[in-house]
Order: structure tokens, then C-alpha cells, then sequence
């Protein structure tokens, strides 16, 4: 045992409320979950600082994709066309006795690392705003890439309910998404120049990588579709575009990888749902190093999860510092707000 129960029973009680409206059965399951003294007790193996409740159905999520012939299967929408719904606790108890072996080296060894394309609709206006202000091309550093689909964002094509398209009209990936909030933001008909794509994570998953793929589309929650297309679809045009994928401290790297960027374009450090795995003392260097950064070069910083949930975006031009809070999003990118004027 390497967690406290009680606090896993909150965990997962926390996270049946997340699911709400968004995933019945992961809802369901959690709150069983959280008052099963088995299956607290499988759960506390996974590594520290990762979420548990995601990381545990990822790897039940990943057995199953890989063809675990199971009744518990039937309950999965992105296993069946028409899944059952009655007495699907049980089902999942044996499931996870019946296969603990395999999913105790899966709680220990992988990562929850979604590469959550539709995060895009919101980086689009952000990187359009921020481009708006210098004329530079974008050298974009993002710390836990995981695959680095977000690190192609100039490549998508985007739409806000405007009947008005952006971005990258050509591509095969095309994001919707609602906006909210005090005002509307500047969206340019075509994405800003990017010059570089740098990805840091301390595991990359290589969507070229059968295995690697198949966990990414373990993380995605079985009723999200649009999330499975969308990750299948970026992962296509992750083909097409090079990026360059390193494992590392994204926090650590960071002042050698800038000093890798010309002069010509501005950096551009972005992370979306990553710093909630960061420890405190990891937020507190990386706040420092940007600052210090800064003190010598222009540098942006977008992200959220270090004090609080919203979506910030920092900048440091001319030596002055910009600070900006861009306002809430919905975790997978269905809406956001925009509260810049």
C-alpha cells in the first residue's frame, strides 16, 4: 500500500464529479470506486503525483483496447456500438482482480499525458494575440508535450460558432469550439509563423508508436468520440510536420533550449493541464527562470494549473512584464473564455 485510502476515497469521489454530464461511467464506477476497499488498494500503486482516478481507468481503458476478452467490455463505448449499463460495477471489480498483475505495472511505470487536440481552440487566439504584438515568428517550447499534437496548432483549422473559418484551411483537422466571456478575441484568417516546435516531457509517447498510441487513446474517456477522431486525425498530420521531441525536465532545460532560439523569433513556453503534476517547489523555478529569461530576451509564457485553474498568458517585452488572465476553460477544450480586452 503507497497511498493513504482515505485520501484516494476523495480522489475518486472528486473525480465522479468531474465526470458529470461528460462521462456516465467513469462517474458511476468512481463512486463505487471510492468505497471499495479492493480496488483503493490496487489504485494506490500508481506513481506519485499522478491522478489517480485517470491514470487507474486508463490502464483497465488500455487492457481492454488491447483485446482482454472480458463482459466488462460490452460497457464500453468505445468498444461496442450499443453498450449495456446495468450491474457494470461488479463487472469492473472482476475485471480488475481477474488482471491486477498486469494493470499494477501499468499504474507504476505509465503516465497520464492526454494530447488533447481540442486544447488548440484555445491556443489559436492566444498565439494569434501574442503574434499581434511583436510581428515575430513563434518559437514555441512546450513543457509535458506528451506527443507534441499541441505543438501543431498552426496546422489545424479552427471555428467558434461564427460560420467563419481560421487558421490552417487546408488541414484535416478542424476544431470547434465556444467562446465566452467579457470579449472577443483576435482571431487572424490564417495561423502566425512558426518557426520552432520544441516538446519536453519526461516520457514522449511517438504517435508513429502502435503501443504509445493505443495508451493515448487508453486516456481518452470511452464516450468521447470526437476526442478519439481528433487524436487519430493530428496524429496524421503529426506525420507531415517535424517536431522535435525531448525527454527531459522541461523546467531544468529550459534556459538551454532558449538560448537555441534566433534572436528573429520570439519564445513562446506554453503548457495546458501539465503543472498540476508539477511540485510546488518545480512551479516556483520555472515562474523564476521565465522571469530570468526575460530579463535578457522577450519571452511569453501561456499556461494554467499553477495557482490557479485559468488560463494565463505572460509576456515580458523590452524588459516589461505583461500579465494577463484569459479566464476559465472547459477541460477538453469545448469552451473557454476570453476576458482580454
Amino acid at each position: 500500500m503507497t497511498m493513504d485510502k482515505n485520501q484516494l476515497s476523495k480522489r475518486f469521489i472528486r473525480f465522479a464529479e468531474e465526470c458529470q454530464s461528460s462521462s456516465t461511467l467513469y462517474e458511476h464506477l468512481s463512486h463505487h470506486i471510492a468505497h471499495d476497499e479492493d480496488l483503493l488498494e490496487l489504485s494506490s500503486y500508481a506513481q506519485k503525483g499522478q491522478p489517480v482516478p485517470n491514470l487507474f481507468f486508463a490502464a483497465v481503458h488500455y487492457l481492454l483496447l488491447n483485446g482482454k476478452e472480458h463482459k466488462l467490455k460490452q460497457y464500453y463505448p468505445s468498444l461496442v456500438k450499443q453498450p449495456e449499463t446495468e450491474g457494470v460495477f461488479a463487472y469492473f471489480k472482476d475485471f480488475c482482480l481477474t488482471y491486477s498483475a498486469e494493470i499494477i505495472p501499468l499504474l507504476k511505470h505509465k503516465l497520464v499525458q492526454t494530447n488533447e487536440v481540442r486544447r488548440c481552440a484555445y491556443l489559436y487566439p492566444s498565439f494569434c494575440y501574442i503574434y499581434d504584438q511583436v510581428k515575430k515568428p513563434l518559437a514555441l517550447i512546450e513543457i509535458g508535450t506528451s506527443s507534441g499534437l499541441q505543438l501543431l496548432w498552426d496546422q489545424y483549422s479552427y471555428s467558434y460558432g461564427t460560420g467563419i473559418t481560421y487558421g490552417n484551411l487546408k488541414s484535416g483537422v478542424h476544431i470547434t469550439s465556444e467562446i465566452r466571456g467579457s470579449f472577443s478575441p483576435l482571431l487572424l484568417n490564417t495561423s502566425p509563423p512558426v518557426s520552432d516546435r520544441i516538446g519536453v516531457d519526461l516520457h514522449v509517447n511517438d504517435v508513429l508508436n502502435p503501443e504509445d498510441m493505443k495508451w493515448l487513446q487508453a486516456l481518452i474517456w470511452p464516450e468521447h468520440r470526437e476526442r478519439r477522431e481528433l487524436l487519430i486525425q493530428a496524429s496524421q498530420c503529426a506525420e507531415q510536420t517535424p517536431v522535435r521531441l525531448i525527454e527531459g525536465d522541461g523546467v531544468a532545460m529550459l534556459p538551454q533550449l532558449c538560448d537555441q532560439i534566433s534572436p528573429d523569433s520570439l519564445i513562446c513556453v506554453f503548457h495546458t493541464h501539465v503543472a498540476n503534476q508539477i511540485p510546488a517547489e518545480g512551479k516556483k523555478r520555472l515562474m523564476d527562470t521565465i522571469q530570468e529569461i526575460g530579463n535578457t530576451r522577450d519571452i511569453a509564457h501561456l499556461y494554467n494549473n499553477i495557482n490557479d485553474g485559468d488560463l494565463h498568458l505572460d509576456y515580458i517585452l523590452n524588459k516589461k512584464v505583461h500579465n494577463h488572465t484569459i479566464g476559465a476553460t472547459e477541460g477538453h477544450g469545448k469552451w473557454f473564455e476570453w476576458n482580454i480586452e
